[in-house]
């Protein structure tokens, strides 16, 4: 990094500078949850089809999962402070437009515009706060408090979002949004300073557009086949997003400066640490946002006292990311890391247990023991994925974890969400395509109700069954493929 004068500022001035800093954390990883609860009244708003639904719950990451890389070498060139005060200003201005959106396309347009503000804001923000500590000891706490903000966000969330839309509008969920950026745009020239790498290559213009056209193709293609059926667009999509991904994997190999550095993955502990990150957060989405609709739809919680219920999981998470240092020291890195499977495959296969009639015990268990294993991953797999590699390269290795966590938590809604959504669609009454759309209907009779219910009970199962079997999986692999002694 350059600025070095950051070094001589006084202790205060850089954690004045912290804490500027994590309000903005929070509310993105705050963004990755709070719209879980929300999404019965946005449907009920809006009514949007089964599809767009989908979209206005992932297109926020899969912008930012495409373009995160991509943003880091922008920040990197023209400096992280002018990329993060853009960025919080698109973000700002997509929240506002999010809130008082009066149509499905234009809630998903206003949520792609939070994506691309949200890109920015944490590898920036992380690199600034870095910078602001040149003691090494200092940087390391203030780095974990960082992922505390971060993971304390995800899990409070849902807890926010009840309590707002038990007196507010949907749109109360975004609006929250704007005071936080107007208060970071105010501090940020006052306490923060410009951070800038000391070297960087030109951003390949074609590896941008191959990754971000392959990854929404390919999901759309997913998408539409799980709510309609696979037909000739769905394919065609799937199988150009495929061949764009190719094209941009390929062509990694091949330029001067790749966007995605795959020489990376060549070791065996940097794959695993990215997978995990991966498929936590590809477990956790799509468990969060079927469980919120279970709650609500199926055993008939209001939104507040649904969101009531997730507070014991929330704690245990916050608790567990803040007390990692300590779990690590006593059992060792990779013992750590190997619970992060167990205890998440194991607290989602717990859901397997929930049934239309009773399922709050269940749930609760589910999100606790899942929860222990989720504040290991947060705080584990940039840091193990970083250590795994050689110094002048953990900024590729830390880009490539933030972008494994983006890119799970869109991916969770996206491909498991789409299997329970198949499951609705072949086992439901076939009246509409979801299950909130389908209790909308007038006139229903008690049987079609039960029928609805169950059917989406049976899409939760597959979903959480698929998500937690990967987990213990990767778990397995991990403990027998992993040296003994990760690196520290």
């Amino acid at each position: 990094m350059t600025d070095t004068a950051i070094a001589d500022a006084p202790d205060r001035s850089a954690w004045l500078g912290l804490m500027a800093v994590l309000p903005l954390v929070l509310i993105v990883a705050m963004d990755g949850s709070i719209l879980y609860l929300a999404m019965p009244r946005v449907t009920a708003a809006l009514l949007p089809s089964a599809d767009q639904a989908l979209w206005i719950l992932d297109i926020y990451g899969f912008i930012v999962g495409s373009l995160l890389i991509t943003f880091g070498n922008i920040g990197d060139r023209y400096g992280r402070l002018k990329l993060i005060m853009v960025g919080a200003t698109v973000f700002g201005a997509g929240s506002l437009g999010a809130a008082y959106a009066q149509s499905a396309e234009s809630l998903i347009a206003f949520r792609a515009l939070m994506g691309l503000g949200g890109t920015t804001l944490l590898p920036s923000g992380l690199a600034i706060v870095s910078a602001l500590f040149p003691d090494a000891r200092q940087r390391a706490r203030a780095i974990g408090i960082f992922a505390a903000t971060f993971a304390a966000g995800f899990a409070v969330g849902p807890i926010l979002g009840g309590m707002l839309l038990r007196d507010f509008e949907w749109g109360s969920v975004f609006l929250i949004n704007v005071p936080v950026v107007l208060a970071f745009l105010i501090a940020a020239p006052l306490l923060l300073r410009e951070v800038r790498a000391t070297s960087h290559g030109r951003i390949d213009g074609l590896s941008l557009l191959f990754s971000f056209a392959g990854i929404l193709l390919f999901t759309y293609a997913v998408k539409a086949a799980a709510t309609h059926g696979l037909g000739a667009v769905p394919a065609a999509a799937g199988i150009t997003g495929i061949l764009a991904l190719a094209m941009f994997l390929r062509r990694q190999m091949r330029i001067d400066y790749p966007l995605l550095d795959l020489s990376l993955f060549s070791d065996r502990i940097f794959s695993i640490a990215i997978l995990t990150g991966l498929l936590s957060l590809v477990v956790w989405s799509a468990a969060a946002y079927l469980s919120g609709i279970y709650l609500q739809s199926v055993l008939g919680f209001d939104v507040f006292s649904a969101a009531l219920l997730t507070l014991p999981g929330a704690i245990v998470l916050t608790a567990t990311c803040v007390g990692t240092a300590g779990i690590v020291e006593r059992i060792g890195r990779k013992p750590a890391l190997v619970a992060t499977h167990l205890l998440i495959g194991a607290g989602v296969l717990i859901l397997m247990f929930t049934t239309v009639d009773a399922g709050v015990a269940v749930f609760i268990a589910s999100t606790v023991i899942a929860g222990i294993g989720y504040g290991l991953s947060f705080s584990l797999v940039a840091e193990i994925a970083i250590s795994a590699v050689p110094a002048e390269r953990a900024g590729a290795a830390g880009s490539i974890a933030e972008t494994s966590n983006e890119l799970g938590n869109a991916l969770g809604i996206s491909l498991l969400g789409s299997l329970a959504a198949l499951s609705f669609r072949l086992l439901g009454p076939d009246v509409a395509g979801t299950l909130d759309e389908t209790l909308a209907q007038p006139e229903l009779t008690a049987d079609t109700v039960f029928h609805a219910k169950t059917a989406f009970l049976t899409g939760l199962h597959v979903a959480v069954g698929v998500g937690g079997l990967l987990m213990l999986a990767l778990g397995i692999v991990a403990w027998l493929w992993l040296p003994k002694k990760l690196p520290q």
